[in-house]
């Protein structure tokens, strides 16, 4: 039965919270390799829990967006490039090496000539953009950490206080029109040495192989073009 109060949201929280206790204490107790399946399932499970408690309590909550590629984890080095009304990311897409095998560290060196993936991301119609801290480690201490948010994922934040905010600020102009802020997103990517949020519409993805140093050419032309 789906259910219909805060409370029956919550409930189905704590018994979430509970599995994932079990899920975690099998992992570290037992860890034959079958209790990650379980650990899992019980973490989208309780995501999917604090999603829905937010979201019946109107509160703001992160949930997963589709995206057509993954970043890097290790190293997705991702930089910002905007003006007043376009904004660009560049980031590392995530790669597999089959030569592989554990012993070795691969160094990224945005400076090398190097052909390798990168994702080019245009944020249209973009209001605000920032890139910085929190990191991985502390993302725990985020706001919205609990409330849907996940590690590395692309992400869009509902109920945006963020969004609340602007358009609050910007409700005191003459011409304010609610209606020209209804299709305005919050976008939420969570990196591995710092966090990429904005404010826009819409995006578009292109993936380039190409050299770091390539990349950044093409984005200078689109910036002023």
């Amino acid at each position: 039965m789906m259910p219909t109060t805060i409370k029956d949201y919550e409930d189905k929280l704590n018994q979430a919270k509970v599995r994932l206790k079990a899920a975690s204490i099998a992992v570290r107790t037992s860890n034959t390799g079958v209790e990650w399946e379980e650990f899992n399932a019980a973490s989208d499970a309780l995501l999917i829990c604090e999603r829905h408690l937010s979201a019946a309590k109107k509160e703001e909550y992160a949930d997963v967006i589709d995206f057509p590629v993954a970043w890097d984890v290790g190293a997705p080095l991702p930089h910002l490039f905007l003006n007043d009304y376009k904004a660009y990311l560049i980031f590392y897409v995530k790669s597999v090496d089959p030569n592989w095998d554990g012993t070795y560290t691969t160094v990224i060196d945005t400076a090398s000539d190097k052909i390798t993936s990168l994702a080019l991301v245009e944020f249209e119609h973009c209001t605000s953009a920032k890139l910085g801290s929190p990191n991985d480690e502390v993302l725990e201490g985020h706001p919205l950490y609990g409330k849907g948010l996940e590690f590395y994922a692309p992400m869009q934040i509902i109920n945006s206080n963020w969004i609340k905010e602007i358009q609050n600020i910007n409700s005191v102009h003459n011409n304010y029109n609610p209606e020209n802020w209804k299709n305005t997103k919050h976008f939420f990517f969570g990196f591995h040495d710092n966090t990429f949020e904005c404010i826009a519409r819409s995006f578009k993805v292109e993936v380039h192989q190409t050299s770091f140093k390539n990349l950044l050419n093409i984005v200078s032309e689109k910036l002023v073009n």
